[in-house]
């Protein structure tokens, strides 16, 4: 890779690594340093890696930088284990994005992950794999849970009501 198709890959792919991160763990400026750092080790493999295979070399550095950020905090289980289904009854005005955000929050990691990738980035089912690896029929098994479980969450009227 080229330093004028590294800038390239800058330009086109941060906006898609910074969405995808900062879905993932809700925190901006840790979600800034996880891009800048998946773009620091593209930098330093760049002889390496063709600039067709370096979007999902980015996707998977920073997929692998978000699952060591939370093992070093300590908060796995925070993110590993399914939250509680129960419904957020407030009586303010609830738009649908501010549903869907907590419908996604309330998904284990790896669900919300995949879904992310798939729903929000339109990766195809292998790429979902090679960036978390997994074979393509567990990541089948994750978005169809996952979008079942956000489902069951999101027609829940005491959500959106």
């Amino acid at each position: 890779m080229t330093v004028k198709e590294y800038n390239r890959a800058v330009d086109l792919f941060s906006d898609g690594i910074f969405r995808f991160v900062i879905r993932s763990i809700s925190d901006q400026e840790t979600a800034k340093d996880i891009v800048q750092e998946s773009y620091v080790r593209l930098w330093d493999k760049h002889g390496e890696i063709d600039f067709e295979k370096c979007k999902s070399y980015l996707f998977t550095t920073a997929y692998h930088l978000i699952v060591d950020m939370v093992r070093k905090n300590k908060n796995k289980q925070m993110y590993l284990k399914s939250k509680a289904w129960e419904p957020a009854v407030t009586n303010e005005f609830t738009d649908l994005k501010q549903v869907l955000r907590q419908a996604l929050d309330r998904l284990p990691e790896i669900q919300r992950t995949v879904v992310l990738l798939r729903d929000y980035e339109g990766y195809s089912y292998e790429e979902i794999g090679e960036i978390t690896q997994l074979n393509e029929s567990q990541v089948k098994v994750y978005i169809y849970r996952a979008r079942k479980a956000l489902k069951a969450y999101i027609v829940n009227v005491d959500v959106v009501i």
